[in-house]
């Protein structure tokens, strides 16, 4: 028997493939995500993370199509080179999914390790270190062990926020929402650019579907209804924030879900901080899981990259490119300023996005049979979104 193989094992139903999309969509931002858009849109904040969501939905679409036709790590590699044939951009679209999966893990493990300080006296470097460290261990692993301990991860946010939705519904209503101002469109239109990267966790998602039992029935299901429910849970938690919380001390808070808490029982909400942590730890391992597998897809098509298309044959994982991964993922955490960068990623991926829409029109113009398939319209409305988005996005960083 050889130490490696080429093929990774197909052992993913369609259950945790949406826990896995659930869980990078929610992520920690849902933590600090509230106050902001509650800055921009007032009590209209819940229409903007409905409208982001609205959004996303034609590159969702469009990303369920590629997924089902060209089931294949490294799915956004993929689909330019079988759309637009063009390597070099197949290859390059693949690093910049790598480096924003490594930048994001790292901004959100340094955030998880700032919750946990704040629960127990432990040194910040050595916390990402042996988070960082525990977590890639997973990875390697399995993909149905990593994916199930995410579910469990992903369970106790969704808990979490639940809870969180109950305490606002039950809280006395502040005056700011018994008599609100007017809607108040540019705000939202604010509120809802940021938002709609709440909702990119379908472009990690599509990176699974070779180790889909059936990607063609599997991936447009888990990433049409992992975007649903995060719709839904985004806007009724933003409700209860907004409806519970005072808009001046929601939007000056980093900690706007623990308001909404002590809002309706007049308790510390300690345990909030710990659910956060839960989902830094969810985030990061999500992001080391994909980021892996695009490595591994980029072995396959790009000589250079050869040595990472290699999987262990008894984890049935991309040992060497979890462990590239996930140590670069920690370093990142411990030295880079995340923030920054993690803020010109995005606006790589808004251009990846649109890449991947023009893919799929190139796809279509092949009049090869799809197992699923979306009107031609819906990747052009892809790409007049992720544009609109990146112009915005833009026009805020200049003075």
């Amino acid at each position: 028997m050889t130490d490696t193989t080429d093929t990774l094992p197909k052992r993913l139903g369609t259950g945790l493939l949406t826990a896995y999309g659930v869980g990078i969509m929610v992520g920690a931002g849902i933590y600090v995500l509230v106050g902001h858009a509650a800055g921009e849109a007032g009590v209209w904040a819940p229409l903007a993370f409905l409208l982001a969501g609205i959004v996303a939905v034609p590159s969702a679409l469009s990303f369920a199509e590629l997924s089902s036709r060209i089931p294949e790590a490294a799915g956004d590699s993929a689909y330019v080179e079988h759309g637009l044939r063009a390597h070099w951009l197949a290859v390059l679209v693949g690093l910049i999914n790598i480096a924003a999966g490594i930048i994001g893990g790292a901004a959100v493990l340094r955030g998880g390790v700032g919750y946990l300080t704040a629960l127990l006296p432990v040194d910040p470097l050595m916390a990402i270190v042996a988070l960082g460290g525990l977590l890639t261990l997973i990875a390697v692993l399995g993909v149905v062990e990593s994916l199930s301990f995410a579910a469990i991860l992903t369970a106790v946010e969704v808990g979490g926020l639940a809870l969180v939705v109950w305490a606002g519904f039950t809280a006395a209503p502040t005056s700011d929402w018994a008599a609100p101002t007017a809607l108040h469109l540019p705000g939202v239109m604010a509120a809802s650019i940021f938002a709609f990267f709440a909702f990119l966790g379908f472009d990690d998602l599509v990176n699974m579907a070779e180790e889909a039992r059936d990607p063609a029935r599997q991936m447009p299901r888990a990433i049409l209804w992992s975007l649903a429910i995060t719709s839904v849970l985004y806007a009724l938690v933003t409700l209860a924030a907004v409806r519970a919380v005072p808009l001046e001390a929601l939007s000056g808070s980093e900690r706007p879900l623990a308001l909404v808490w002590s809002a309706a029982t007049g308790q510390h909400a300690a345990f909030l901080s710990s659910i956060a942590v839960a989902a830094a730890l969810n985030g990061v391992l999500a992001q080391v899981v994909m980021a892996s597998r695009v490595f591994f897809g980029l072995g396959r098509r790009s000589r250079g990259l050869a040595i990472f298309h290699r999987a262990n044959p008894r984890f049935g994982t991309p040992v060497l490119a979890t462990i590239v991964t996930g140590a670069a993922t920690i370093a990142a955490a411990a030295m880079l300023p995340v923030a920054l960068l993690a803020e010109y990623t995005t606006l790589a991926l808004l251009v990846v996005f649109t890449i991947v829409n023009a893919a799929l029109i190139g796809v279509k113009r092949q009049k090869t049979p799809s197992p699923f398939s979306v009107p031609v319209i819906v990747p052009w409305l892809g790409i007049l979104g992720a544009l609109a988005l990146f112009v915005a996005n833009v026009q805020a960083f200049l003075p």
